[in-house]
């Protein structure tokens, strides 16, 4: 048994916890109820709980949720085209999240996947500079995927 100000008192008959309880105006709580006696203290129930449910909001408040974000280009995208495609790339990894690329094969084009590749390390280097790649590029299925991360400022 444990007193509310976390003194030990002992083992004590559950009547007698449940009376010390009462009188002080407090909940008797089973902290370890699977223990050899069970392990109880003397603590304001609705308090705690309050206490706990303030930490872990301040905790998901803290937390920072990082999203995958999605960049699709084709074999034959133009040079314009691919440099909208960097700069919302640059935009994403900035507001720090991940950035999955991939490059889609339309009907021929899938006999030549060295133009998807050639296309990926270009873009490889045009966001070099806001970040880094996780997965290599990688053939699946009519596409090439890549997965870039931001870069971390330390």
């Amino acid at each position: 048994m444990i007193d509310a100000d976390g003194t030990k008192l002992g083992v004590i008959s559950a009547k007698d916890a449940q009376k010390i309880a009462y009188d002080k105006d407090l909940d008797l709580v089973k902290i370890a109820p699977n223990a050899t006696p069970p392990v109880c203290r003397i603590m304001d129930y609705g308090k705690y709980c309050f206490e706990q449910a303030k930490r872990e909001k301040e905790a998901r408040k803290n937390q920072k949720v990082v999203s995958i974000k999605e960049i699709r280009m084709f074999s034959t995208i133009d040079t314009h085209d691919f440099e909208t495609k960097v700069n919302q790339a640059v935009k994403f990894l900035q507001g720090g999240d991940k950035l999955k690329v991939s490059v889609r094969f339309r009907k021929r084009a899938i006999a030549h996947p060295e133009l998807g590749s050639e296309l990926l390390d270009r873009f490889k280097e045009a966001v070099s500079a806001a970040g880094t790649v996780d997965k290599p590029a990688k053939m699946e299925g009519r596409s090439i995927v890549m997965f870039v991360n931001p870069k971390t400022n330390k």
